[in-house]
């Protein structure tokens, strides 16, 4: 069969296809959708079997997309990249602050297991929600950038284009970097003391 994605939330996974002979509206699930690039949009047109759940109510199964396969596009951005910049620029922050006050040695090993390990979490939802698995908590992304790991984050949400839509979730994104650098400061440098 086949129809139009007339309703979708992302954050629950779930949504209702508008079969093309008419008819009632037909529930789908992301775990109902073979792997794919993206995530499903309302409006895109889909191919799908229909099945039951466990309660014998209808729903789409075995959905796939009718749009042309493609690249998935480039991920614009207000600043072209130059957000990366920060990374090196910090990493010039901690070494100038190293040379002129003596931070710890461990310091650099921090922030790259951190980042590191914050990286790797992005790629594990990001991969959850291609799959529609159960899904890293925003709160758990946050900690780990606060707990030095946000060079990790932007990182990932940069190549792997992972959560660098959603607006609420930068802005507490970029306020744990905020956190982070401003106790950087104060911890290492006697002149913010």
């Amino acid at each position: 069969m086949k129809g139009t994605l007339t309703q979708w939330d992302d954050a629950k996974g779930y949504g209702f296809i508008t079969p093309d002979g008419g008819g009632a509206k037909l529930f789908v699930h992301i775990k109902a959708f073979s792997l794919r690039p993206q995530r499903p949009f309302i409006g895109e047109r889909l191919r799908y079997r229909e099945g039951q759940d466990a309660q014998g109510k209808k729903r789409a199964l075995d959905v796939q997309s009718l749009a042309p396969k493609a690249a998935p596009p480039a991920l614009k951005t207000r600043d072209g990249g130059r957000v990366l910049l920060l990374i090196p620029a910090f990493a010039g922050l901690v070494l100038g602050v190293h040379l002129v006050w003596g931070v710890p040695n461990w310091m650099w090993g921090i922030y790259t297991a951190m980042s590191l390990a914050t990286f790797i979490t992005y790629w594990l939802d990001k991969r959850a929600a291609l799959r529609g698995d159960w899904r890293v908590p925003e709160n758990t992304l946050h900690v780990l950038a606060l707990a030095c790991g946000w060079p990790g984050a932007l990182l990932a949400q940069r190549l792997l284009r992972h959560k660098c839509a959603k607006r609420s979730f930068r802005r507490v994104y970029w306020a744990m970097v905020a956190v982070n650098v401003a106790v950087f400061s104060v911890a290492f440098t006697p002149l913010l003391r």
